[in-house]
């Protein structure tokens, strides 16, 4: 089996997973608030990522990374994965699964915007036009087509689920420019950002009780959205020969995360939902889409993690 036939099953599993957790998230959330939701899931997943990382001997590389940019995670810890999950589970509590999910995966058109005023970069045409129809697809979604009236099902759990996309486009910048191990850096990302989600919680919710269902469901999201999805995520941009189809495999998930939304949830997807999350995966695909020697910045910057 080519370096590049199992670069693809790698994507082909991160999507498989990808697509399963709006559903989780929605289901959680019936019996945990956004706090303890984040609570447990990122301890849980703090100990899968640990466990990867000292079985394959890298405690000393782990101390090392750790003293050698030690500001820097505390920051990106701050970010991701406190920040940007909290952010995200309120969105998800207060939108149907269908809308949430789609608008998240507006966030490399996030990540372009960003980059002007933060790394320098100019803005093309092709960026621009982009990111209009993408986020025009954003207004189609949260208005369930209903452009004239710009009815909002929850303003906002819109504004909660665009800023994600910002804390997130933001997290990758940051962390384009930490060289290191990848699995060891994202480690220490939650490493860092455990304490802030301690303290979090216990000033606004409770660690304890909590219903056996959703400590299942954030286990569940711990193991699979912030744990194993990530690791093979990595190991398919590193075994990859060719990053733009890895690229492309990951927006399988938004289409398939809609089956799982109908089946599990009960929700009716609106032809508005469709709409809009093509014109945002093409608007991405398309923006993304460099010559064939050259990365593209999804891919470039989750590769640097």
């Amino acid at each position: 089996m080519s370096s590049q036939t199992k670069a693809c099953l790698y994507a082909l599993a991160t999507a498989l997973m990808w697509s399963t957790v709006a559903t989780a998230f929605k289901l959680t959330l019936d019996y945990l608030d956004p706090w303890q939701m984040v609570f447990w899931s990122v301890l849980t997943s703090t100990l899968l990522l640990g466990g990867f990382v000292l079985a394959q001997g890298k405690w000393s590389l782990l101390i090392q990374q750790a003293r050698n940019h030690f500001r820097l995670y505390i920051l990106l810890g701050f970010l991701n994965p406190f920040l940007y999950h909290i952010v995200l589970f309120g969105g998800y509590d207060l939108l149907p699964a269908q809308q949430a999910q789609a608008l998240n995966y507006s966030w490399p058109l996030a990540l372009t915007l960003l980059a002007v005023p933060l790394l320098g970069n100019k803005l093309s045409f092709k960026d621009g036009v982009c990111c209009l129809v993408a986020y025009l697809g954003v207004v189609i979604i949260s208005t369930r087509g209903e452009l004239q009236k710009l009815n909002f099902d929850s303003p906002q759990g819109v504004i909660l689920m665009l800023s994600s996309t910002l804390v997130w486009a933001l997290y990758w910048i940051l962390n384009a420019k930490n060289e290191g191990d990848s699995q060891t850096g994202l480690l220490l990302c939650f490493l860092f950002g455990l304490p802030w989600i301690t303290v979090a919680v216990f000033w606004q919710s409770s660690v304890w009780p909590i219903p056996l269902e959703g400590l299942t469901g954030a286990l569940y999201i711990g193991l699979i959205e912030m744990g194993l999805a990530y690791i093979f995520w990595l190991k398919a941009l590193k075994l990859a020969e060719n990053t733009s189809i890895i690229s492309n495999i990951s927006y399988l998930s938004p289409f398939l995360s809609l089956i799982f939304i109908a089946n599990f949830l009960n929700e009716s997807i609106h032809l508005s939902t469709y709409t809009g999350l093509v014109m945002i995966v093409t608007s991405v695909v398309f923006q993304q889409k460099k010559p064939k020697t050259e990365k593209p910045p999804q891919a470039q910057l989750m590769s640097n993690n």
